[in-house]
């Protein structure tokens, strides 16, 4: 069963396998003890550190394990701005970080800092100067700036190290989130932190990395511990950063190769699936971008039934659709693009990804999806050319993602040009998907008003 949700979490690399199989052998003692054994446990942890240090691009002193990379986030957050509380409470993060960033955001704004977010454009990436103005319109000063060093819903790949230098003229630390890109190679610029998480580059769960630069203030929260600089606290799970450690220099080595191979794969997808089916927006940046990674949005679908539908077929994929049972708002990463959230698919091929996988994906596709349009009474073909002299008014109230959309598009050629189409929807995915379904057929939205009960949706028929 072809497994394309690597952007999740990746299949675990023959040589974590093998490293973390010897290291319970090796490495089970305390490596804070002078006897044999803890010696021989040091010595792993030590060869570790460097291994993955290297690999950052940072000093073996400068990077600790942590036991995630959301704890790697959350520690190294919450330890940068408390070592720069007296020179500010400010943090500047971009619209479409990782969760675990926007969460230590809102907790830092619950106990009474000032949080602003950096939008971003229509593929998702920062625009050039965006962090700059974003320092300069600050309340106060700013304690710390966080940017992803790529998008994990869509693959975008950030400008970090031209954001690394704005921040630095401001003489603000930068904290990269890498977790989704360290395994195809360094993060470029001259960040000041960086976390990253292992097994999205194919080492085990429970592994994350903090690095903090040099000369960085930083003051470690909760409890002092002697273990990891002191911040990351408890008995290190040695095994696991072991083999951590080794996949990732293993997976660093074959990168550029399979790079190049999973590219050409991918670039397939993104050409041939527009093609296949029917109004589909595939987002993203098409050139600065990850590798194994592509995202489309297809209208008219449910994307829990298609995803449910995909494994069937026995296709493991993800999504960022609203129309999921995981949330009932749409992802935050596609809300900041304000592009399409409905049927959201994103295909993230792990390394070793046969071609005639990939092939027979692009085969089941098209046929899934239809039997869901199907299903959901979606519109065959584009609207009529009837053009009777009124406006309408669909009542999709207490109706969830994709039914406001597939009714506006039913109707809309009942109006005459010019004409006018509200849609009455309480479903909080309407906000992002009926623009979204504008800018892809031509129509032009009007925006929303407040109505009795949900949203008023207008929309004007323009072709």
């Amino acid at each position: 069963m072809p497994y394309f949700d690597a952007a999740s979490s990746a299949p675990l690399h023959p040589v974590a396998q093998q490293a973390l199989l010897a290291a319970l052998d090796e490495g089970w003692a305390d490596p804070a003890r002078l006897y044999r054994e803890g010696r021989r446990a040091r010595l792993l942890l030590d060869a570790a550190r460097e291994a993955a240090a290297e690999a950052v691009g940072c000093r073996p002193d400068e990077l600790v394990f942590t036991p995630s990379g959301t704890r790697a986030l959350h520690d190294g957050i919450a330890g940068a701005l408390a070592g720069r509380r007296r020179a500010g409470r400010h943090l500047i993060v971009s619209a479409v970080e990782h969760s675990a960033v926007l969460h230590a955001a809102a907790t830092h704004q619950a106990g009474g800092g000032t949080v602003a977010e950096v939008l971003v454009d229509r593929a998702g990436r920062v625009a050039p100067g965006a962090y700059a103005a974003a320092l300069r319109e600050a309340p106060g000063a700013t304690a710390l700036a966080c940017l992803q060093s790529a998008n994990h819903e869509v693959g975008t790949v950030q400008p970090v190290a031209e954001v690394a230098e704005e921040c630095a003229a401001a003489d603000v630390p930068l904290l990269v989130d890498a977790a989704q890109s360290l395994g195809w190679g360094p993060v470029e610029g001259h960040w000041s932190l960086l976390t990253a998480s292992a097994h999205k580059w194919g080492g085990p769960s429970g592994v994350g990395l903090l690095a903090v630069r040099k000369g960085v203030r930083f003051a470690p929260q909760g409890p002092a511990d002697e273990r990891e600089s002191g911040r990351a606290p408890g008995f290190e799970n040695l095994p696991a950063i072991v083999a951590a450690a080794a996949s990732l220099r293993a997976v660093r080595a074959e990168a550029a190769a399979e790079a190049e191979r999973l590219r050409g794969l991918v670039d397939r997808i993104r050409a041939r699936v527009p093609e296949l089916v029917g109004d589909v927006e595939v987002v993203g940046d098409p050139e600065r971008r990850l590798p194994h990674l592509v995202t489309f949005s297809c209208l008219y679908v449910d994307g829990e039934a298609l995803l449910h539908e995909l494994d069937r077929a026995e296709f493991s994929v993800s999504s960022g659709s609203s129309c999921t049972s995981s949330t009932l708002t749409p992802s935050h990463v596609l809300r900041a693009m304000g592009v399409l959230s409905e049927g959201n698919i994103r295909v993230s091929l792990p390394r070793g990804t046969a071609p005639e996988d990939v092939e027979r994906f692009l085969d089941v596709l098209p046929v899934v999806v239809r039997g869901v349009r199907e299903r959901l009474g979606a519109p065959r073909e584009p609207a009529g050319a009837a053009e009777p002299a009124a406006d309408l008014v669909v009542d999709s109230l207490g109706k969830r993602c994709p039914i406001p959309v597939i009714e506006l598009a039913k109707v809309i050629g009942e109006v005459p040009v010019g004409g006018l189409v509200t849609v009455l929807a309480d479903d909080e995915a309407a906000r992002l998907d009926i623009p979204a379904w504008c800018e892809m057929r031509g129509q032009h939205y009007e925006g929303e008003l407040p109505a009795e009960r949900g949203v008023a949706y207008r929309v004007r028929r323009r072709v």
